[in-house]
């Protein structure tokens, strides 16, 4: 794991086209903004989780042979919030 050291206004950059930037630091939390091309999906690890745990479930088959789910969630399917231009 790579731990950097950065204030609010500073940013790393992942790549060529991904941008972490320090918006705020408190005492018990950092503010991130990620500014990523729109085919690379950006999640918190909760959410990815959580979609990871529903295409597992689309993927699983029930005592009777059925599946259970047939499509799967992916970042596509997920509403999207729009970027906000300051």
């Amino acid at each position: 794991m790579l731990i950097l050291t950065r204030r609010a206004g500073e940013s790393i950059m992942i790549g060529d086209d991904i941008v972490i930037t320090v918006v705020e630091s408190g005492r018990d939390q950092v503010r991130l903004g990620v500014d990523a091309p729109r085919s690379i999906a950006v999640h918190r690890h909760e959410v990815y989780a959580a979609i990871s745990q529903e295409n597992e479930a689309a993927r699983s088959v029930d005592g009777a042979g059925i599946t259970k789910f047939s499509g799967q969630v992916s970042a596509a399917s997920m509403p999207r919030r729009p970027r906000r231009s300051d």
